[in-house]
């Protein structure tokens, strides 16, 4: 059973790109929802190395008979499909909602570490490695109000110190053993902060490159392995050519 930190690294290899693209896309129409995602991940798929779904789109689809649909067709083109579903509740109700999206299809899900491990995500993550999928956690989130939550300083009791919750954060996304640790590009600092604490073991994908402001190389060299990028690709006037672009500025970055 491929494990799904193995499937996107071997994804990004064989296409020499760490591009992930958000399909966010803001419709109500079910059809043209379907259809329009169809059309960009088939101007697109050679130049990503996996597709992330956001709640906008699949809110309106449904989850079976909907989403599904695009998640078959984003496997058809060999790639992963990440849902960015940011589970934040108690255990039993994670464990429904990520039973869910693995049983549609979906190779990871997005989590909250606000909620802790136990009667948290601990279902979540147990569910995940008997199914060979993935659980990327919210570490810092590329949008100005992040720092109110995940810039906060809390007490450690181990130390009696304060340290930021981002940190917090990234120690338990190596402690758990993520797939994955979601920081923002728009904050470079935060990204190097974090790749300190989770180097080679927990790969970071950052969000918010472009139409957030955040740049691809201030992004790698800090540290991030993976780029999520969504409204600069998806709504520019040539989709595969800007994938295509940002694909080999990301890629010469990396190497």
């Amino acid at each position: 059973m491929l494990l799904f930190r193995d499937e996107i690294s071997k994804s990004a290899k064989r296409r020499e790109s760490n591009i992930v693209l958000a399909l966010d896309l803001a419709e109500v129409n079910r059809d043209h929802l379907i259809s329009k995602s169809f059309e960009i991940l088939e101007e697109t798929a050679p130049y990503i190395c996996a597709v992330k779904l956001n709640r906008q789109l699949v809110l309106p689809l449904g989850l079976y008979g909907g989403a599904d649909k695009i998640v078959n067709r984003i496997h058809d083109f060999g790639l992963p499909a990440i849902m960015d579903c940011k589970i934040n509740d108690i255990g039993h109700t994670n464990l429904m909602i990520a039973a869910h999206y693995f049983d549609v299809g979906f190779d990871a899900v997005t989590a909250s570490p606000f909620v802790g491990w136990e009667d948290g995500l601990q279902p979540v993550f147990e569910l995940a490695r008997q199914k060979g999928k993935g659980v990327i956690l919210l570490v810092y989130m590329s949008h100005r109000g992040a720092s109110e939550g995940y810039g906060q300083m809390v007490y450690i009791s181990e130390g009696n110190r304060l340290s930021p919750q981002y940190e917090v954060f990234a120690r338990k996304a190596k402690l758990w053993k993520a797939d994955g640790a979601i920081v923002g590009a728009t904050y470079p600092e935060k990204i190097k902060a974090i790749y300190k604490i989770l180097k080679k073991d927990v790969p970071i994908y950052s969000p918010g490159i472009g139409s957030q402001g955040g740049d691809i190389k201030a992004a790698i060299s800090a540290g991030a392995t993976y780029l999520i990028i969504g409204r600069s690709i998806v709504n520019a006037e040539n989709p595969a050519e800007t994938a295509k672009e940002l694909r080999e500025i990301a890629w010469f970055h990396a190497k």
